[in-house]
């Protein structure tokens, strides 16, 4: 009679924390690398363009870091005050900061030379940023309560916009319209203004109102555009507003996921997810389209700023106490492989013909080429195929239990490799074959040591925790003459009697919940 290989029961597994496929792929930034500043960093922005440089803005210097070895590239400090806002222009040739004192300057990246100076507030610059549309003009926002859009190359303010009556700290040229402005202030109010006309063309948010109404004169600290410029976003508070401005400026949602302020608002490249900071040490990512918390991310420290690079490799994040965090991601092949979807928007900006029919057209007027491959010869319907049984492989254990190794056995199955269940399959059929004790004698502290770990790994797992607690009796019947000569099967039998103990009174504790619950049950049923 051959010998029967070592079956393993498919036993139930116990349910494994969920991942959702948001979780699992922000859960992919990992590696970060924290960078120490001076004081708190308080903008960070990607340059669009590749190596997709970052601009970190923190006390009287905007760094230029390199995101490939996250080292400093350029350092700007020609501020006579704290600078703000460092941003990069599209093509990233250019960066744009503001400071304290109410001057904007624009420097060559590459040389760090001055090349315009804008000088018209008298406060605090907190917003500087190029359009995202016309590379020539420049947005700021200042806590004289006024908000300019200036024209690079006259050096001359091209709109002035006064409607604000508090500082104003948030603001961003519209990404489908360059001439609408939206802007945020401590005042309470979200403003959409129009650069062809100077004036204020929405108001969301009155000052005074009600707690269900736009702002509750609450200070908005950001605000966000959606790419199609039709829909907006505004952090107040801890609550983040979803605005209409199609609709005249209504609020679609809002959402309260954050303890404490939102302090920042990031896009992904696809405006498909929406990360938010805040001061409660927490970064959250929402879906979009639903506006739910699809994943979560904790800081040390109060988040001041955050950004996300264009190819979404990496994630930067500055916190109150000078901390720069970024954390990277290794994209996947298939992420950079062209898509094979004929109405993928790279095959419909392409403009062929050929995509819409989901296929190349046929080369006319060239030649063909034979395939040169042959065809594997087949045989008549009539013909029988003699095959020989190859015989199955035993592993390791099941050549150690043939020879009656039971010893090696045992120490085969309580490889790393090894499942548990194949190595509490392999101590039973020790128990049915009466050989586990011939398996465990004879140990000395490094061959002991793999039982008591997996003992105590699995002492608490209903799969297994019937027959822990044979084999447990066990080892301790035959081991307890020589405890006291090795600290670490010491340690870990101390550990194993604090697991049980943990356990039992874990027991108990459900024992006395489901008691408490039939009596619940039982006096419901009277009742009905």
């Amino acid at each position: 009679m051959d010998y029967q290989p070592l079956v393993v029961p498919r036993l139930p597994k116990p349910a494994p924390a969920k991942h959702s496929a948001d979780s699992r792929y922000w859960r992919s930034f990992k590696s970060p690398v924290f960078v120490k500043e001076y004081a708190p960093v308080t903008s960070i922005h990607f340059a669009l363009s590749k190596p997709h440089r970052y601009a970190v803005t923190a006390a009287t210097r905007v760094h230029i870091y390199a995101p490939r070895t996250q080292k400093i590239a350029k350092t700007v400090a020609r501020f006579k005050d704290v600078a703000r806002s460092g941003h990069i222009r599209a093509d990233g040739k250019l960066l744009v900061a503001g400071d304290d004192s109410g001057l904007i300057q624009i420097f060559d990246v590459n040389s760090r030379a001055i090349l315009r100076t804008l000088d018209a507030h008298k406060q605090p610059v907190h917003v500087t940023k190029f359009s995202a549309l016309d590379h020539t003009q420049v947005l700021s926002c200042s806590d004289d309560t006024t908000v300019r859009l200036w024209d690079v190359p006259s050096q001359a303010s091209i709109t002035t916009f006064t409607a604000h009556t508090d500082y104003v700290r948030a603001g961003q040229v519209s990404p489908a319209d360059p001439h609408l402005v939206l802007t945020g202030s401590y005042d309470g109010t979200v403003r959409l203004f129009d650069a062809r006309t100077g004036a204020c063309e929405l108001r969301m948010g009155v000052p005074g109102s009600t707690p269900a109404g736009a702002g509750a004169g609450t200070p908005v600290e950001q605000v966000l555009m959606f790419p199609s410029g039709t829909a907006a976003l505004s952090a107040a508070g801890s609550i983040l507003r979803v605005w209409d401005l199609v609709a005249g400026g209504r609020c679609l949602r809002a959402l309260s996921n954050h303890q404490k302020t939102v302090t920042a608002l990031a896009f992904n490249t696809g405006a498909s997810r929406l990360l938010t900071g805040g001061l409660d040490h927490m970064v959250k990512v929402y879906d979009a389209a639903t506006y739910s918390v699809v994943h979560t991310m904790r800081y040390s420290a109060p988040v001041m700023c955050l950004a996300l690079s264009p190819d979404e490799t990496h994630l930067a994040v500055g916190m109150s106490d000078g901390t720069l965090s970024v954390r990277r991601r290794t994209p996947k092949a298939s992420e950079g492989a062209p898509s094979s979807d004929p109405f993928s928007a790279a095959a419909l900006r392409a403009g062929t013909f050929e995509s819409f029919l989901g296929g190349t057209l046929p080369a006319i007027g060239q030649p063909r080429v034979k395939d040169r491959t042959r065809a594997k010869p087949r045989g008549d319907a009539d013909e029988f195929k003699v095959e020989s049984k190859r015989k199955r492989r035993l592993r390791e254990y099941d050549r150690l239990l043939k020879g009656f190794k039971y010893s090696a056995a045992l120490d085969s199955a309580l490889r790393k490799q090894v499942p548990p269940a194949t190595a509490f399959a392999l101590i039973r059929e020790l128990v049915y074959r009466d050989g586990l004790r011939t398996a465990l004698a004879g140990r000395d502290d490094v061959l002991l040591e793999p039982i008591l770990r997996l003992l105590l790994k699995y002492v608490a797992d209903p799969r297994f925790g019937e027959l822990v607690c044979e084999v447990s009796t066990l080892v301790l019947d035959m081991y307890t003459p020589v405890l006291g000569q090795s600290p670490t099967i010491d340690a870990l039998v101390l550990r194993l009697r604090r697991k049980v103990d943990a356990e039992l009174q874990v027991q108990k504790d459900l024992a006395k919940v489901k008691g408490a619950l039939d009596m619940l049950f039982a006096f419901a049923a009277l009742s009905a």
